[in-house]
């Protein structure tokens, strides 16, 4: 049996380019669909937030329209209301890449707002590429990466990484609200961004890192997982 570390935005909102808020958190899909293959694998789930709060579900993801039906929406909600993890996050910076077999991030605009300047979140994902661990970011987790940058170098330069696009995010309606685009971003950082077709799933592997565009690529991530943990 894996131990895997979900690490998770805890904010609750999206500081846009305005300075107003728009309300956000984790996208469920993105934790549903990995939690529900890996445990029912038999591989055990820790949370991780910062400051330990529990994640804050983007209701907005909970929407039959968004989720693909009715009860798929209630499927969802039911495998998040059932995680008892998300009730007991421990703290971001007490997590040890050392207790881990892999590490994943889930999505959401949340990460937009508060791991995208977290040290803590910088430096695991620092230590997980660098231990060769299985390290899985999809949709707009991947902001988490401006947090390793030093001296304006990440060690995420060069890798081959796919993130929530600038076509998705303005087909949303937020790409002219936002006060930075996360493709734009990543490609400042140095990484090689390669996307797929909008809403597809569409994943990216290069060596020990396994990136996902959109909420529709989270399943997927979570099958390589399983296949190499």
């Amino acid at each position: 049996m894996a131990k895997v570390l979900f690490v998770m935005s805890g904010a609750a909102y999206w500081t846009l380019k305005d300075g107003t808020r728009h309300a956000t958190g984790f996208w469920a899909e993105e934790f549903a669909a990995p939690y529900k293959a890996l445990t029912e694998a038999g591989h055990q789930v820790v949370v991780a937030t910062p400051g330990g709060v529990v994640p804050t579900v983007d209701m907005m993801s909970l929407r039959p329209e968004m989720a693909g039906s009715a009860q798929a929406a209630i499927d969802l909600e039911e495998v998040i209301r059932s995680a008892e993890v998300m009730r007991r996050p421990i703290r971001l910076a007490h997590a040890r890449l050392e207790d881990y077999d892999a590490v994943y991030f889930p999505g959401g605009h949340g990460p937009m707002e508060d791991l995208c300047l977290d040290a803590d979140a910088g430096r695991l994902l620092t230590a997980a590429l660098a231990s060769g661990k299985p390290l899985a970011i999809v949709c707009h987790a991947p902001a988490a990466m401006l947090a390793t940058r030093i001296n304006g170098v990440s060690p995420f330069a060069g890798y081959r990484v796919t993130a929530f696009t600038n076509d998705e995010e303005n087909a949303v309606g937020l790409g002219p609200k936002a006060r930075w685009l996360l493709e734009d971003e990543l490609i400042d950082l140095g990484v090689d961004f390669t996307k797929g077709e909008m809403w597809q799933p569409y994943t990216v592997v290069d060596r020990n890192l396994f990136t996902g565009q959109n909420p529709a690529s989270a399943a997927v991530l979570a099958e390589q997982l399983l296949k190499v943990i």
